[in-house]
Parts: C-alpha cells; structure tokens; sequence
C-alpha cells in the first residue's frame, strides 16, 4: 500500500504539501488559530478549549500568549507549565515534542520543514520536514530559531537570536549563530 502524503512527510520523506488531506488539516488549524488569537485575556477558558483541539497533546497550565501560530498544531505534543509569549511560531510538519517547565520568548520560532536543496526537486513542489525535540526546564530566548531535526536537552538556555542548526546537550547555556555551547551549568 502507497503512502499518503500525511506519512510521507511524518516520515521525513518527500511529500506534496498541497495534497487535499494537508491543505485541509492546515485549513483546521488556521481556523483555530485565527479563533485563539482573536481572544482576550477575560477568555481563558476559551483559549484553554481552542489548544486542547489544536495540539496532538497540551500539558496543564499552559500559556500562549497570542498571537501564536503553526501549520498543523496537531503534531506538537506539550508538556506542563508550556510558555510561550508573543509572536511564537511553529511549523509542525513533522512532530514537535516540547519537555514540562519550558519557557520561549517573544518570536521563537521552531521549524520541521524545509525545502531540498536540489532545485529540480524543490521546483517539483516537494518538500521534507525533520521532528524537533525541546527536553524540560528549558529556556529559549527572544526571536531564536530552532531548525529541523533539532534536539535540545534538559535544562538549557538558548540565548536571544540563536539559530539552532545542531543538537544542544543538556545542562547547557548555548548562543550564536550558528548556536553554541557557551558553558556547562554544574
């Protein structure tokens, strides 16, 4: 049996971002979001409602503050105490595990997609996504990018403006561009 373009790009292979079952879920999503970031701050059982139908999974007391926005929002999968200020961005085309106690600042934005290099390809309206996985007790700072296929262990700080193309082990303060590792916490 062939796969869909759904398991394709779970997968991380090849898949056509325009299929009817994508373009459909994404549609689902914008819906949801254009519903989240349009509440107030007297709605939070309405915001609460909207991410429990937005998210493969939401821990307990999370908060995102909007406006907020993703692809999918059904493959980001949430721990406790989840917070995200303003401007955040998640572009779910594969899966996102994000630990408990993780905090992101204005303009985080976190990728699984990208686009193949090879230009016949990319021409051809194929595109590839790569999972991310955010450990616990983990800090993001301000407009920091988190790339595919990206793994950043618990308990570490990324600094404002980082752009993490690698895996960041646990235990970490790591900054730059690209992100490093700029010391060790004890």
């Amino acid at each position: 049996m062939e796969k869909t373009e759904k398991q394709k790009m779970l997968a991380g292979e090849l898949y056509w971002a325009e299929d009817t079952e994508l373009v459909t879920e994404r549609k689902r999503a914008s819906r949801l979001l254009r519903m989240y970031n349009a509440t107030t701050e007297e709605q939070e059982e309405q915001k609460w409602q909207i991410l429990q139908e937005l998210f493969g999974q939401i821990g307990k007391k999370a908060t995102i503050v909007p406006p907020f926005y993703c692809d999918y929002g059904s493959n980001i999968y949430a721990g406790d105490r989840l917070f995200m200020n303003f401007g955040c961005v998640i572009l779910d085309c594969n899966t996102v595990h994000i630990g408990e106690n993780v905090m992101c600042a204005p303009y985080v934005q976190i990728y699984t997609a990208y686009h193949p290099t090879e230009p016949e390809i990319r021409l051809a309206d194929r595109e590839l996504a790569a999972p991310v996985k955010i450990g616990n007790n983990v800090w993001i700072g301000g407009s920091a990018i988190i790339c595919p296929g990206v793994t950043i262990g618990d308990n570490t700080t990324i600094g404002a403006g980082s752009v993490v193309v690698k895996d960041v082990p646990e235990n970490v303060v790591a900054a730059g561009n690209p992100c490093r590792i700029i010391r060790h916490l004890s």
